[in-house]
């Protein structure tokens, strides 16, 4: 354990980057090979786009993080400063159940405060959802996001090297979530009892209510189980997009889709897909 501590203490960003590669390209051709989906590289273009807008944001929040990181450090503050004799073991699995909670939350955040749903609305409205939707973040979305994961860190005092073990843990499961190629049934009927799984994660991203304001979880499927905001569709039932929002799912543009956030709710017409 020590040895994981020391890498992830002193583990260099590109490490990461690796993370996310490698598992989008693994993921990006197990859709190819068993889904054959039209136009799969436009659209990858089109979502990978929002890494120019995400790479500035994430550059200078990452310094007031590093910042809070030492401050806590520094001056013992912070909820796992106050659990003493706690093993290294524990405390990473303390603090991944803490962190993957506090996500779950401001997801659910995100969908129930109007002024934050219409940033998240953009990842929402990917009507092709693949591993690519993974990208598709509105930058005023990757603000909010790390001010929050900011606010979680500072609150519970989070160390650094739990908080990048986690990160290379989600950068995986995040991909692995937004793939279109769902896991066998009986497999899933297993795995999504603890684990967000693609399957999961589809009803998330099905068109209609509820069903939009269900499965949350980031890592884990359990604070779903625990808030009754645990939905369950069959494949054929799914259908990708928003359905008050389908004039913006038609947006195949970078540029257009940057200005969701500031079209008027008047403007969105619900649209029934049956007609």
């Amino acid at each position: 354990m020590k040895n994981l501590i020391n890498y992830f203490n002193s583990a260099p960003d590109f490490h990461r980057v690796l993370l996310l590669s490698f598992s989008f390209f693994l993921f990006w051709n197990i859709e190819y090979f068993y889904e054959h989906a039209k136009n799969k590289v436009s659209h990858l273009w089109l979502n990978a786009k929002f890494m120019l807008t995400a790479a500035p944001v994430q550059f200078v929040l990452g310094y007031l993080m590093n910042f809070v990181l030492k401050w806590t450090q520094n001056h013992e503050f912070g909820l796992f400063h106050q659990i003493q004799k706690v093993n290294a073991l524990t405390l990473f699995i303390l603090t991944f159940l803490y962190l993957d909670f506090c996500e779950y939350a401001y997801h659910l955040l995100m969908h129930k405060v109007k002024k934050l749903w219409k940033f998240h609305l953009v990842h929402h409205a990917d009507k092709q959802l693949d591993v690519s939707t993974t990208l598709r973040e509105h930058p005023g979305e990757t603000t909010i996001r790390l001010l929050f994961t900011t606010l979680w860190v500072f609150l519970g005092g989070v160390s650094l090297w739990a908080l990048i073990f986690r990160q290379f843990i989600q950068i995986f499961s995040n991909v692995l979530a937004h793939t279109e190629v769902r896991l066998p049934e009986k497999v899933d009927s297993w795995l999504s009892y603890l684990f967000v799984t693609p399957n999961f994660h589809h009803v998330h991203h099905h068109y209609l209510q509820p069903y939009t304001d269900t499965n949350y979880g980031d890592v884990l499927s359990i604070w779903d189980r625990i808030f009754g905001t645990f939905a369950q569709l069959p494949k054929e039932a799914v259908v990708f997009g928003v359905d008050t929002h389908f004039d913006e799912c038609n947006l195949n543009t970078f540029s257009k889709l940057l200005t969701i956030p500031l079209i008027s709710d008047k403007s969105s017409v619900k649209i029934n897909m049956k007609g």
